[in-house]
């Protein structure tokens, strides 16, 4: 299983205009259901004025958690369209909302397909996308003694230091990518032997 997942680093931003029809869209890094919530919200204060506010996203390195929002649109003209261009680019942690302004000529359910799709393909076209780990956290504690050792380990497989502190009993929380987290805890398992041991 790879513990690699794509996202984007920060909002983008794309328009379409279609039938005078004018399609606004954001692609947003999100990474809670709330998150999506606040976001869609905001965007409906700033464009109240629009006719239509949809949305999808996608949530987790897994990619199961998504939903999507025609906002009054004929049902999967909108949202389930946005929806495939962040799965075609096989995309997390994003939402992408898309505010049209009604031009007054109807595009049909085809029509509306073909510019949601498009606007949110905008959107993603000018997003910077990045790559990012699935990790794993490690906490453990062990004897000032062994600190040289330890950190000697750390230094080698190059873990995060999420929080460290140092007493007659040291404690550390590290995180590493899930990968690699097996042999870094096998690393340190030895050096808890030691502590036991001693």
């Amino acid at each position: 299983m790879s513990d690699v997942y794509k996202t984007i680093a920060g909002v983008a931003e794309g328009s379409i205009t279609d039938q005078r029809s004018k399609f606004i869209a954001f692609a947003v890094p999100v990474q809670t259901p709330e998150q999506v919530k606040e976001t869609v919200a905001q965007y409906r204060k700033q464009f109240y004025d629009a006719r239509h506010v949809c949305w999808a996203y996608m949530l987790g390195a897994d990619r199961t958690q998504f939903r999507v929002n025609d906002d009054g649109e004929p049902s999967s003209t909108a949202g389930k369209p946005v929806l495939g261009v962040i799965n075609s680019h096989e995309l997390t942690d994003i939402l992408i909302v898309v505010v049209r302004y009604f031009g007054g000529v109807k595009l049909g359910t085809s029509g509306l397909i073909v510019a949601y799709r498009a606007a949110a393909q905008e959107a993603v076209a000018h997003a910077e996308m990045i790559e990012k780990t699935i990790d794993e956290e490690i906490r453990f504690t062990f004897d000032y003694p062994f600190l040289n050792g330890v950190m000697k380990i750390v230094k080698e497989e190059r873990p995060q230091i999420i929080s460290q502190t140092f007493d007659s009993q040291c404690e550390m929380t590290l995180r590493i990518r899930q990968s690699e987290a097996e042999k870094l805890k096998a690393r340190l398992k030895k050096i808890e032997t030691l502590i036991l041991l001693s």
